[in-house]
């Protein structure tokens, strides 16, 4: 059938009623309920029926699309592309990559299809090709068209070396005014925008297209992305010759002056993104509102932004963790006198977090309480480990299995990685298995982590998965980190005793013994939040660890922090 663009005015008449379509292969039922008022589940299309692994809605396959979907789809994006010219943007990015539509129809790994669109290398592009000339004819020749090229799939079946390529020339030619750099699938087995990924990893990758494009006579910008939180860092990238553009998400989530800042001269200022994707990506996938860890006020501007304060108080608050130093910067912002005292470093136990390889992001941790600890010199806190006070033997049972129990095997097993960032990729492409001699099909070859520091026991008392409440994002990266390195998980776990280098205990109602020179505590915190205040008649609110320490959450402290500032 032939293809029609749909207009405003047409897609206006459109009304939500049951509707029954027509395809090559049959019919394809499209129900919307009503109920009062309209409401759906989302449907979702393929080039092929094959499910994703990580699909957030339904497990259901998604529709394969019959080739007058296919068509309807290239004109939908058309529409949006004049719709947006219309609306008074100056140009869109296509989006081709990451495992998204676009992506699937090019890689024979979701691609199945045996018609126009799928079977050889040139079907597989016909699609994203025909997205990009019907946009560029919607828009015109002076809008600005982008388009996001998936360079490294990091996916089984994924794009050649030499496909990548020939697609960008042909995404060139098509008539596209800047390729964007996409590194991964969401279900790629490799981290890609964690904070355990190295900075500027990837713009490797953009650097060799962006040679082979010149080599060809191509002067299309090139842009590289992924990990580039810092004007320094981008600055590097551009002086290398690894990009003409950088692209920021995140980091403006984090700081949206950070262009500003820079260019004042006030880059020092910028408060970083440190890739945790706790409350940006980790929110998505949970279906609530994104923002940031280390700045809750993004995307929630209209309810968090601080308002000076009719009647200024003299404030002190006692512990400089991330939920103190939020409060403290939020009242003062609100015209607070504030007095912030803090007995040791300011910024708590992301002192100690930064200490992590994989976590050198962090500059300050919530450091409200410590463990107590028993006499047994054998017997050692996490946060005696991690600053180097004590030094456990070589094989370590890790009591507790939460972010800090993950964070102290991690520390156990891995070295810190080198400085250098590009030596520091070396190893981590190393260690997760990148072919960064782009000659596999997908660019993954085995993994082959650095030897292991400590033979590592990881204990939890909960039944059911071991770290099950680690970020919806990243807690798979932590999880296959450690088995990177041989950690033995346990849950469900009853403990009993330690004498002699012997642990003892109970797993399914049965009493085991094992042999360790040292156990790690990370088991949890206690509050003394009922202490006395004297010689202060003021209030006394509990934020962060001190108002729940069951789980050291720097989302959750930070946000409390912030939070309580706007209320007083």
């Amino acid at each position: 059938m032939a293809a029609k663009l749909t207009t405003r005015s047409e897609a206006k008449k459109l009304r939500p009623v049951t509707d029954a379509v027509h395809s090559e292969g049959g019919k394809i039922l499209m129900q919307i309920l009503h109920a009062g008022r309209y409401s759906y589940s989302p449907i979702a299309v393929a080039p092929s029926s094959i499910a994703s692994p990580i699909w957030m809605f339904d497990p259901a396959r998604p529709i394969g699309m019959p080739s007058w979907w296919v068509k309807k789809t290239i004109n939908d994006f058309a529409l949006c592309c004049s719709l947006a010219q219309e609306a008074g943007f100056d140009g869109v990015e296509i989006m081709g990559s990451e495992g998204y539509l676009i992506n699937q129809f090019i890689v024979s790994h979701t691609n199945k299809r045996n018609d126009i669109w799928g079977g050889s290398f040139e079907n597989r592009c016909r699609f994203p090709l025909e997205v990009i000339k019907a946009c560029r004819k919607a828009g015109g020749p002076d809008f600005m068209l982008m388009y996001r090229l998936s360079m490294l799939d990091l996916i089984p079946n994924g794009s050649a070396r030499d496909e990548v390529y020939k697609l960008a020339e042909e995404v060139c030619d098509a008539g596209v005014d800047i390729i964007n750099t996409g590194i991964g699938w969401h279900e790629a087995r490799i981290p890609t925008i964690a904070t355990s990924v190295p900075r500027a990893s990837f713009t490797w990758v953009t650097k060799k297209c962006r040679e082979h494009l010149h080599s060809k006579g191509y002067k299309v910008p090139l842009v590289t992305t992924n990990r580039i939180n810092t004007p320094s860092v981008a600055e590097e990238i551009l002086k290398d010759g690894d990009a003409d553009l950088i692209s920021m998400a995140r980091p403006l989530l984090a700081d949206p002056e950070f262009v500003a800042k820079t260019r004042s001269g006030n880059a020092s200022k910028i408060n970083i993104c440190i890739g945790c994707n706790q409350a940006c990506l980790d929110h998505t996938f949970s279906m609530k509102i994104a923002s940031c860890l280390v700045n809750p006020v993004a995307c929630h501007e209209t309810k968090l932004t601080p308002v000076a304060s009719a009647a200024p108080k003299n404030i002190a608050v006692v512990g400089a963790g991330p939920a103190g130093c939020a409060f403290a910067l939020c009242a003062a912002e609100c015209g607070h006198n504030v007095t912030l005292f803090e007995r040791n470093k300011i910024g708590g136990q992301f002192n100690v977090a930064k200490k992590i390889p994989g976590k050198e992001e962090f500059q300050s941790s919530i450091d409200y309480w410590q463990l107590s600890l028993t006499t047994n010199p054998r017997i050692k806190s996490y946060l005696d480990v991690i600053l180097g006070k004590k030094v456990p033997g070589r094989r370590v049972a890790v009591i507790g299995a939460g972010g800090i129990g993950f964070d102290v095997s991690v520390f156990l097993t891995h070295s810190t990685p080198p400085a250098d960032r590009h030596e520091a990729f070396k190893e981590f492409a190393k260690e997760w298995g990148v072919d960064t001699t782009l000659t596999s099909r997908g660019f993954l070859t085995k993994a082959e982590p650095s030897a292991s520091k400590h033979d590592v026991f990881l204990f939890q008392r909960k039944k059911g998965k071991v770290g099950a409440k680690l970020g919806a994002t990243t807690g798979w990266i932590h999880r296959l980190a450690l088995r990177h390195h041989d950690v033995k998980q346990f849950a469900g776990v009853e403990y009993k005793s330690f004498n002699n280098n012997e642990f003892v205990y109970v797993k399914d109602g049965v009493t085991q013994q094992l042999q360790v020179d040292s156990i790690v505590l990370c088991h949890g915190q206690k509050s003394i939040k009922d202490f006395v205040v004297k010689r202060n008649e003021g209030t006394v609110h509990y934020i962060g660890g001190c108002k729940d320490p069951s789980e050291l959450d720097a989302k959750k402290a930070i946000l409390d922090g912030h939070t309580l500032a706007l209320k007083l």
